[in-house]
């Protein structure tokens, strides 16, 4: 995608997904666009459509909207722990319609004299599905910050990563202090009461979840590097490490 972004129609070409449900989208707060033209139109970037992507991965769990878009928003969200139980829904889909395949050719030979049942069976796939939704609902945290969340507009949603961004480009602007430096941990202060006032109750525990994430090479430490330049992410999760170990 070059300049300033793709329009709603173009994205809803490239991806399939239709322009009013593209609309209804942002007017929910679940995919608001990158930038608005002078006109007022949609503009979407890369970051946008991989948010698309992992709505429709989360989607094909059968998770609402309400869910998938406090799930994807927050903090705390692991981008490849949903791709590795969207690869294992997938293959489960995948071999109970090859059972579906194989019990329709089986009763095309034998002029529909086969009375097997099994292949329609859904249990497996669905208990794997109840499991990865529980495994991102179940916390207090979760809960909390589906509630807060629940009536997000799209601006709402951009509002609320643009001020994450700015805190983590406040680390970069201190990565040559110490991470335990009176200032260093005040801006971790700052993350913490932030994330508390905005998301969800961001107790000690959580916050140094959210410093190994930070800092683990990955998505995370790619998205902070950005807002605050190489080595931003690595120094966050060594400030919260040496946050979380005060007295």
């Amino acid at each position: 995608m070059e300049g300033k972004g793709m329009t709603v129609h173009e994205v809803s070409k490239r991806t399939g997904v239709s322009i009013r449900t593209l609309q209804y989208y942002d007017r929910i707060g679940l995919l608001p666009p990158a930038a608005h033209t002078e006109a007022g139109y949609r503009l979407y970037d890369e970051a946008a459509l991989e948010r698309l992507q992992q709505i429709l991965l989360f989607r094909e769990l059968e998770f609402p909207l309400r869910e998938i878009r406090a799930i994807i928003s927050r903090p705390d969200f692991d981008r490849e722990k949903a791709l590795a139980q969207q690869i294992e829904l997938l293959t489960l889909r995948r071999d109970r319609l090859n059972g579906l395949i194989r019990l329709a050719e089986e009763l095309k030979e034998t002029g529909g004299r086969k009375l097997d049942f099994k292949a329609f069976d859904t249990e497996k796939m669905d208990d794997y599905a109840r499991r990865a939704k529980a495994q991102w609902g179940e916390t207090e945290a979760y809960r909390e910050y589906e509630q807060r969340s629940r009536n997000w507009t799209g601006e709402d949603t951009r509002s609320i990563a643009g001020e994450i961004m700015e805190i983590f480009r406040e680390f970069g602007e201190m990565k040559d202090q110490a991470p335990d430096s009176p200032r260093a941990l005040a801006q971790v202060r700052k993350l913490q009461d932030y994330i508390s006032a905005r998301m969800y109750t961001c107790t000690d525990e959580i916050l140094a979840s959210l410093g190994e994430a930070y800092g683990s090479g990955g998505e995370f430490t790619k998205n902070i590097d950005a807002a605050g330049g190489p080595g931003a992410g690595a120094f966050a999760a060594a400030a919260i490490r040496a946050y979380c170990r005060k007295d």
